[in-house]
């Protein structure tokens, strides 16, 4: 369920297969297409000085937060899949929610230009955007996997023994959406292709072809449905649930 590459999203057209391919390639702190982090966060990340998900911030007791802009709370679709997202955490980890009042660090569910979501804990007010074509419970549900601390699962510094990259099918530039990171501490949970944060079989393809393949045939992967055994064992883990 975790870690990252650098992003520079130019190129977005039919050929995208998921809402999180599709956000504004004008934020430079912008990662793998849907991870938001401040640059002390990311330059520690690059050079190695954070050595894992523990290491992340996390909400101080599982309790977060969150509020609606304007904009978003007039659509009953978009609130309707955020509370469904909210309820698949709660129902299988000891995270909960809550409507903000007067704390000082929350979640603000805002309209954005794609689905992104800052990474962990931040200690002052964070943004999950969603545009339209993100307002699907497990997009969602995604997206506050990130905002939770939990980055993609195929950037583990072990996936190259479950999947291969097929980087002449990767769109021009964006290579550095498939790095993996030697500093990721998935708590010792083993590789999960059933992931809610695992990349899907072609995402950022320039030609419709796989730009990742499973080693073992047969594996699914990419599913934006339901957390999976793993996704809430790591994130109970992380968070010390009892």
């Amino acid at each position: 369920m975790l870690w990252f590459a650098i992003l520079s999203l130019s190129v977005v057209g039919i050929l995208s297969s998921s809402p999180e391919e599709n956000e504004d390639s004008s934020n430079s702190n912008l990662l793998e297409g849907d991870m938001i982090l401040p640059t002390e966060q990311r330059i520690q990340l690059i050079f190695g000085q954070s050595r894992g998900a523990h290491n992340i911030r996390r909400w101080p007791n599982g309790l977060v937060p969150y509020t609606f802009d304007w904009r978003l709370s007039r659509e009953i679709h978009a609130k309707a899949a955020i509370t469904a997202a909210m309820d698949e955490w709660t129902s299988k980890t000891c995270i909960r929610f809550k409507e903000r009042t007067t704390e000082r660090d929350y979640v603000t569910f805002r309209i954005g230009s794609g689905c992104s979501a800052t990474v962990g804990y931040q200690g002052y007010q964070q943004y999950i955007s969603l545009a339209p074509g993100c307002w699907h419970m497990g997009t969602v549900a995604h997206e506050i996997g990130h905002a939770l601390g939990f980055f993609h699962e195929q950037s583990r510094p072990d996936r190259d023994k479950y999947v291969r990259v097929m980087w002449y099918n990767i769109q021009e530039g964006q290579g550095f959406n498939f790095m993996k990171l030697n500093y990721i501490n998935s708590l010792e949970e083993p590789y999960d292709f059933g992931s809610i944060m695992h990349y899907g079989r072609t995402f950022f393809s320039k030609n419709g072809r796989p730009t990742l393949l499973p080693r073992k045939k047969g594996m699914e992967f990419g599913q934006r449905e339901k957390l999976s055994e793993g996704d809430a064992r790591q994130m109970n883990k992380m968070y010390n649930c009892p």
